[in-house]
Parts: C-alpha cells; structure tokens; sequence
C-alpha cells in the first residue's frame, strides 16, 4: 500500500525550499522567453502560409475562369513556397511544444529524485534542430517569394517536369512490377 501522507510529505519536504523553488522558476526563464519568440515567428509564417493559400485559390479560380494568363503558369512555384511554408509552421509548433516539455519537465524535477537532465538536454537540442530547419524552409520560400516572374515561371516549369520524370519513373516500374 502507497502512504499517500508520507508521500505528500516528502513532495513538500522538496519543495518547500523557497530558493530551490526559486532556481528552478529561473532556469525556466530561457526556455519561456524561446516561447514567446517562437510565437512572434509562427505569427509571420502563419501569415505567410495564410497568403499563399488565398493566392492560390485566386489564381485557380482565375485559371477556371480563363482569365489566369501567366498567372497560371506560376502554380507550380506556388504551391512549393506554400508546401516550404507549411513546414516551416509544423517544425516550428513542434519546437514550441517541445520547448513546453523542457518547461514541464524542469518544473517536474523539484518533484522527483531521478535526475532528468539528460532528457531536457536531449530535448533542448530537438528544439533547436526543429527550429533550425524551419527558419530554413522559411529562407527558402522568401527565396522563391523574391524571385521575379519571369524565375518563378521557370521555376514552375522545372517543378512540372521534375513532375514528368517521377511519372515517367513510375509508369516504368509498374510495368516492369507484371
């Protein structure tokens, strides 16, 4: 049988200490204030993403319409900028729900005797790598979104055959597969 007074007893035993309380609100500090910049960055890319998905669908409704000219022949290029944002959205939530883990996990510690530092190293660097590879993506879409026409014609024209190619490449294997 658990003594659940005992039990309580040893947590506020641990806790009580008003400066071990007080490191751990300070070690916390860092990763709340990497929170709050995440925020601020997934409002641009959620703005962004937004864009995107209100030009696209201007631009496809234009494009049934038989109004879309040139308009049409930038989709390609679209639709990757909006995949790069999308991306960049998902790396960077997961960083901050990672981040709220390193947070938990700090303030779980003043509870428990195992020792977690390893977990909120290993965790602390998951962030970073998350947040690293979505400010790349989100390089590469302003990469494409400062590009002129005239590139991001071509460069949907590339998109659509590389398109081509892995079409081609799996019409081959199928009929290879019977």
């Amino acid at each position: 049988m658990i003594d659940y007074l005992s039990l309580a007893g040893d947590l506020i035993e641990r806790t009580s200490s008003t400066l071990r309380v007080q490191n751990i609100v300070q070690l916390s500090l860092a990763p709340v204030f990497l929170l709050a910049a995440i925020g601020a960055v997934l409002n641009v890319m959620n703005a962004r993403l937004s864009w995107l998905t209100d030009r696209i669908e201007f631009v496809e409704r234009r494009t049934d319409k038989g109004l879309g000219g040139r308009e049409g022949e930038e989709m390609p290029a679209l639709r990757q900028r909006q995949q790069y944002a999308q991306w960049a959205v998902n790396l960077v939530t997961s960083g901050a729900l990672t981040i709220c883990l390193v947070i938990a996990a700090l303030f779980i510690s003043a509870f428990i005797r195992p020792q977690i530092g390893t977990f909120v190293a290993v965790a602390w660097v998951v962030t970073m790598a998350q947040l690293v590879a979505a400010l790349v993506l989100f390089l590469l879409e302003t990469r494409l979104a400062t590009a002129s026409a005239r590139e991001r014609r071509r460069r949907s024209r590339a998109i659509l055959e590389r398109r081509g190619e892995m079409a081609r490449i799996d019409d081959d294997l199928d009929d290879t597969a019977l």
